[in-house]
């Protein structure tokens, strides 16, 4: 029997997961799957061995979803060993630079941090008991979505708050840092000249950021001290003037929680356009709410791209990456339109096709189409964390 790796990503509703074989330089990808509506009318799909499959499942909580994961592993691939489970966990705060094998302690620092990703800590939280209750005796991995961006330059980091408040760790954290991570390999990977230089991501999902990074490291990121800042995301507001949530606290007698709502739940893409969230459904709409959301979008995304490139002082390429990132040419256009003084020029056909180069090869700086893998990058830190034996190759 052979060891691998499960990685988990448990969200409010849905858990994805993936399986990989310990081998090589990276782990093999051989299986990966999502529940989702957990708590409702829930779905099972997976795929392994080339085959796509959808099961019945009774999900009523997180716990029940993880065993029904760990049940299908078992039945799919018998021979297998899970050596060790990964997760991602979204904010490791000041504590937590780096992937760490889970613990007690551990669970209570990251509880705290709750309040500051309530749509995804407590989740993240809750596939780390369930996977623990189901297989006690596997060690579990911590890898955190902030840890990519730990470093910074003071100046990247801090708000101008009394001093003591950023001791305290009330700064500028960054997210999507297993995406970001993921990206700079696979950048060095295929042009190791261009990974070294100015390189701007945007990770544009329903949860979007970018992140200018030189060297491969994080330089600054658009998100702070919680996933709300910067870009608009499929619900989520982005920047905004804090005097007007003070408004809306004193003048609007809102609540925290509703508050919290409005902010987390209502806003973004879906609060724009009074329709969806979802890029693809705002795309195929021809409602004029619906093109200012996109419109809004991408402005803020030009905004903070022109921003993050002074901070770099200059751009060398910008890598699209994510979900709408990956599949949006409209989006990518639209982002790209306007952005010659920055060196930013797309090529129209390579965008449509969705290439891997999609700028224009004339122009100073590069356009890239890369997709993501989180899971893989969890992967491999859950190996190195837990200290999981790679096979070989052949094996």
């Amino acid at each position: 029997m052979s060891d691998h790796v499960l990685t988990l990503n448990a969200g409010s509703s849905s858990i994805k997961f993936a399986l990989f074989a310990v081998e090589g330089d990276w782990p093999r990808r051989i299986a990966h799957g999502l529940i989702e509506e957990i708590g409702g009318c829930s779905r099972f799909r997976a795929e392994a061995r080339g085959r796509e499959q959808e099961l019945p499942v009774v999900a009523p909580d997180h716990a029940s979803a993880i065993r029904s994961v760990f049940d299908w592993v078992d039945e799919a691939f018998p021979e297998i060993v899970v050596a060790a489970i990964g997760h991602r966990v979204v904010h490791g705060g000041l504590a937590y630079s780096a992937p760490a094998i889970v613990d007690a302690n551990m669970l209570a620092e990251l509880a705290a941090l709750a309040p500051l990703a309530p749509l995804h800590q407590p989740h993240n939280l809750v596939g780390v008991a369930a996977a623990h209750a189901a297989y006690p005796s596997v060690p579990q991995v911590a890898c955190f979505d902030t840890a990519f961006h730990r470093g910074h330059q003071f100046v990247n980091d801090a708000y101008a708050l009394p001093r003591d408040y950023y001791a305290r760790g009330l700064r500028r954290f960054g997210f999507h840092g297993l995406s970001y991570e993921f990206i700079a390999h696979r950048l060095r990977a295929i042009d190791p000249v261009l990974a070294c230089g100015r390189v701007i991501v945007a990770h544009l999902g329903a949860g979007a950021s970018l992140c200018a990074m030189k060297d491969g490291r994080s330089v600054a990121s658009t998100m702070g001290f919680s996933a709300l800042e910067g870009l608009a995301m499929a619900t989520r507001c982005g920047e905004i003037d804090p005097g007007l949530l003070l408004y809306l606290l004193d003048h609007e007698r809102m609540t925290v929680a509703e508050l919290t709502r409005l902010l987390y739940e209502r806003s973004g893409l879906k609060g724009l356009s009074g329709i969806s969230g979802d890029m693809r459904t705002l795309e195929e709409s021809d409602a004029p709410e619906a093109k200012d959301a996109i419109a809004y979008f991408t402005h803020r995304v030009r905004m903070h791209i022109g921003a993050l490139a002074a901070t770099l002082g200059g751009l060398d390429a910008l890598v699209f990456t994510a979900g709408i990132g990956e599949h949006s040419a409209r989006v990518r256009r639209d982002v790209c339109s306007g952005m010659n003084w920055l060196g930013l020029r797309l090529d129209a056909e390579a965008n449509a096709r969705g290439d891997a180069r999609i700028g224009d090869p004339t122009a100073t700086a590069q356009v890239l189409l890369l997709a993501t893998d989180e899971e893989a990058m969890i992967a491999r830190h859950t190996i190195a964390v837990a200290g999981v034996a790679r096979q070989s190759v052949a094996a």
